[in-house]
């Protein structure tokens, strides 16, 4: 059977590969949080994040192996835009008064 990572494989994935790959998913951020990183991309690029979150690096494997390259990116991004926006919600919720 063709992985999710696999581009040779013009099928999209089945339901239950993409159940698997939102379990992976869910698992690897709720990782991330715990070691209070809120962008994914930072394990790749940046040593101090890489250290903060070397417990995650098992899941991140998992995740970029049952998940399509494209939906870790968007995944990924979706996170960081995610807490930006919890942010402002929050400021904008205080600056109201309400």
């Amino acid at each position: 059977m063709p992985t999710p990572n696999d581009p040779s494989s013009a099928t999209p994935p089945t339901r239950a590969q993409r159940q698997q790959c939102w379990k992976a998913r869910d698992a690897y951020f709720d990782c991330l949080t715990e070691c209070g990183i809120v962008d994914p991309n930072g394990m790749d690029h940046k040593p101090e994040v890489q250290e903060k979150g070397s417990k995650c690096l098992a899941l991140k494997k998992e995740y970029e192996k049952d998940c399509i390259a494209s939906w870790v990116e968007y995944f990924n991004k979706r996170r960081v835009l995610e807490v930006q926006q919890a942010k402002y919600l929050k400021l904008a919720k205080e600056q109201s008064g309400k």
